[in-house]
C-alpha cells in the first residue's frame, strides 16, 4: 500500500505557470507523456511512454498538469538559495536564449532586480560582444558654410555741406512781439486751470449754423466765448483793466476790446474786437470773419491791433489741451482755449454720457488780480457756456 500525498504549488517560469506536484510513493510509478517531466525536488526524470494517466497501487489520482521539460539548471533561475530572483519576463527569455544564469547576475534595479542591462552588461564581460548601441536621435551635421566671400567696403567720401548762416534783421510783426514779449517777462505771472462741458452749445450751434451760413457767415465757438467772456468781465472789471508801468495806478476800461491771437504767416498777431460788451453774437462773428481774412491776407490795420483789453488764445484749432500764455502788456489777463474733445461725464444722476469737453488755461497779472478772482470770473464765464441759455438773461 502507497499513501500519496499531493501538494500543489506554482513556480513562474519565463512568464509561465507550472503546477508542479510532488510525489511520496513506495510503489511503482507509470509515467507521462514524451518528454516531459514532474519536478520532486530531485534530479528529473524524463519519459518516453505514450499519453497514460498516473497512477499507483492504492488509488487513481486527479487529472495531471503536464509543464515542458525544464532542467536543474534552468529551475535555479527562479530561485536563489530560497529567494526569488527579481526579472520581468523578458529579462528571463534574455537570458535562456543566452544560456545565462540569473543565480550569477548582480540586478542593478530597485531591490536586486535583475535588468535587461544586466544581462547584457554580463554578457559583455563573458563573451567580449559589443552592446548594441540605444537609439538616439540622429545627428544632422549643419550645413557647410559658403566660403568666406570678401565684401568689399564702399569707400564714401563725407558728405559736404555748403549751406551758409543767414543773418536777417527782426522786423515787422516779430518786431512788435519782441518789444511786447519782453515787457511781459516783468509781470508775475499766475496760472488757473479749468474744464468746461461745452455739450449744449454744440447743439446750440448746430442749430444756429445754417441761419448764420444763410447770412454768410461762418459761426464758431469764438462768438459765444467772447460774448461769454465780456459778460463775466462786467462783474468782474479789474480783469478788465490796465496797470501803468511803475504799479502806480489801475486803469478800468469801459470797453471791452478783446483780442484773439492769430498765426499767420507774418507771425503771430493778436487783433481784437471793439465793445463786446454791445455786439450780439451775431456781430462778433461777423466781425470775426472779418479780421480773419484780413489777418490771413496781411492787410490788418494799426487800428485792428491796438487798443485790446483782454484776450483768448485758441490754441486748440491748431492742437493742444493745456497752455501757459503770456499776458500782453498792458493788459492784466489772458486765456488759452484748447481743443473740444469727446470724454465721458457723468451727470447728476450718476449715468455715463458723451460730453464735449474743453479745457481753459488763464494767465493773470499776480500784482492787482488774486487766484480767488480769477477763479470766480472762470467760472462764470463757464456757466455761461454750459448753459447757453442763462445768457440770455444778462444780454442787453
Amino acid at each position: 500500500m502507497a499513501a500519496v500525498r499531493v501538494l500543489r504549488s506554482w513556480s513562474q517560469n519565463a512568464g509561465r505557470l507550472i503546477c508542479v506536484r510532488y510525489f511520496q510513493t513506495c510503489m511503482n510509478v507509470h509515467v507521462l507523456k514524451p518528454k516531459y517531466v514532474c519536478f520532486f525536488g530531485y534530479p528529473s526524470f524524463k519519459y518516453s511512454h505514450p499519453h497514460q494517466l498516473l497512477k499507483t497501487t492504492a488509488d487513481s489520482e486527479e487529472d495531471v498538469v503536464e509543464t515542458p521539460a525544464v532542467s536543474h539548471d534552468e529551475h535555479t533561475h527562479q530561485e536563489i538559495k530560497g529567494q526569488k530572483t527579481l526579472a520581468t519576463p523578458a529579462v528571463r527569455r534574455l537570458a535562456m536564449e543566452n544560456n545565462i544564469k540569473l543565480s550569477e547576475v548582480v540586478g542593478s534595479g530597485k531591490d536586486g532586480r535583475i535588468l535587461k542591462e544586466d544581462i547584457l552588461n554580463y554578457l559583455e564581460k563573458q563573451t567580449g560582444a559589443i552592446l548594441p548601441p540605444s537609439p538616439k536621435a540622429e545627428i544632422v551635421p549643419p550645413p557647410p558654410k559658403p566660403k568666406d566671400r570678401t565684401i568689399p567696403i564702399p569707400i564714401s567720401k563725407p558728405p559736404v555741406f555748403i549751406g551758409k548762416d543767414k543773418t536777417e534783421p527782426i522786423k515787422g510783426f516779430h518786431k512788435a512781439m519782441v518789444k511786447t514779449m519782453s515787457a511781459a517777462l516783468k509781470i508775475p505771472h499766475f496760472g488757473y486751470c479749468d474744464e468746461v462741458d461745452l455739450t449744449e452749445l454744440v447743439k446750440l450751434r448746430e442749430e444756429l449754423k445754417p441761419i448764420a451760413f444763410a447770412r454768410g457767415i461762418k459761426l464758431t465757438f469764438m462768438p459765444f466765448f467772447l460774448k461769454a467772456a465780456s459778460l463775466g468781465l462786467l462783474q468782474f472789471p479789474i480783469l478788465n483793466a490796465s496797470v501803468d508801468e511803475n504799479c502806480q495806478n489801475v486803469t478800468y476800461k469801459a470797453s471791452h476790446n478783446i483780442g484773439i491771437a492769430m498765426d499767420t504767416e507774418q507771425g503771430l498777431i493778436v487783433p481784437n474786437v471793439k465793445n463786446v460788451q454791445i455786439c450780439s453774437i451775431f456781430e462778433i462773428a461777423t466781425e470775426l470773419n472779418r479780421l480773419q481774412k484780413l489777418g490771413s491776407a496781411g492787410q490788418l490795420s494799426t487800428t485792428d491791433l491796438t487798443g485790446g483789453t483782454f484776450t483768448l488764445s485758441n490754441i486748440g484749432s491748431i492742437g493742444g489741451t493745456y497752455a501757459k500764455a503770456v499776458i500782453l502788456p498792458p493788459e492784466v489777463a489772458i486765456g488759452a482755449l484748447g481743443s473740444v474733445k469727446a470724454l465721458p461725464r457723468f451727470n447728476q444722476e450718476g449715468e455715463v454720457y458723451k460730453a464735449q469737453i474743453m479745457n481753459v488755461s488763464w494767465s493773470a497779472d499776480h500784482r492787482i488780480i488774486d487766484g480767488a478772482t480769477m477763479s470766480r470770473f472762470s467760472n462764470l464765464w463757464k456757466s455761461y457756456l454750459e448753459n447757453p441759455a442763462f445768457m440770455l438773461l444778462d444780454l442787453k
